[in-house]
């Protein structure tokens, strides 16, 4: 389900700043030799993450999900002088090619790729975490937030992503189990008092959750 026409799309890519050539090279590659590669941030939603990012200049990030490495580049782009990234990937197989990526960066010093379990690894991460995007498996969103909400500082934002679905979220006959998590996750975080929440059609759908 496309949410928003590809001519609107379109128009709003040209108006957009520009990805640089490494993203751009990092997009060819992947369609080239990853599967799904639909996976990706993309342009608008890569520029939207590194835009929030050199907002708050947040000093430690934390991303759940990291597949071939694009919206860990674009939000490295906003941390501060000193500040870093951890990123967190259970899926062995892609670390050669997305490690190929973030060492050729201006971020290599600041990018901590490991591959774990995020269940396991985020306990023992020490915050205050200032900025958290959450792109990973459907059925633990509601585990992930639960894990990194008593790390935030105040004010730090929680992002998640595909939370629309591809529109499914919203279909009455659509009841599988990733689906249903969806919906129970957008429920759980719209009602949290801890959060303030904003959900935008951005994509296939990405919550905004301001810790307050």
């Amino acid at each position: 389900m496309e949410f928003i026409d590809e001519g609107i799309e379109e128009y709003a890519r040209l108006h957009t700043e520009p990805e640089n050539d490494l993203l751009k090279e990092l997009v060819r590659e992947t369609h080239a030799m990853v599967l799904q590669p639909r996976m990706l941030s993309g342009h608008l939603q890569g520029r939207f993450l590194s835009f929030i990012a050199k907002v708050y200049q947040p000093s430690l990030i934390l991303e759940i999900g990291t597949y071939t490495g694009y919206s860990a580049l674009c939000m490295a782009e906003g941390l501060k002088v000193g500040g870093s990234l951890i990123t967190i990937d259970v899926n062995e197989e892609l670390e050669t090619f997305t490690r190929s990526f973030f060492d050729r960066s201006a971020y290599k010093e600041q990018i901590d790729y490991r591959i774990a379990d995020a269940a396991i690894e985020i306990p023992g991460i020490e915050g205050p975490i200032d900025l958290v995007f959450i792109d990973a498996d459907k059925r633990n969103y509601a585990l992930y937030f639960d894990l990194v909400i008593g790390k935030m500082r105040p004010g730090g934002l929680i992002l998640v992503d595909n939370v629309l679905w591809s529109g499914k979220i919203i279909e009455e006959a659509a009841k599988d189990k990733s689906t249903q998590a969806l919906r129970d996750f957008n429920t759980k975080v719209a009602n949290d008092p801890r959060v303030e929440p904003l959900l935008l059609p951005i994509r296939d759908g990405l919550f905004l959750l301001r810790v307050i």
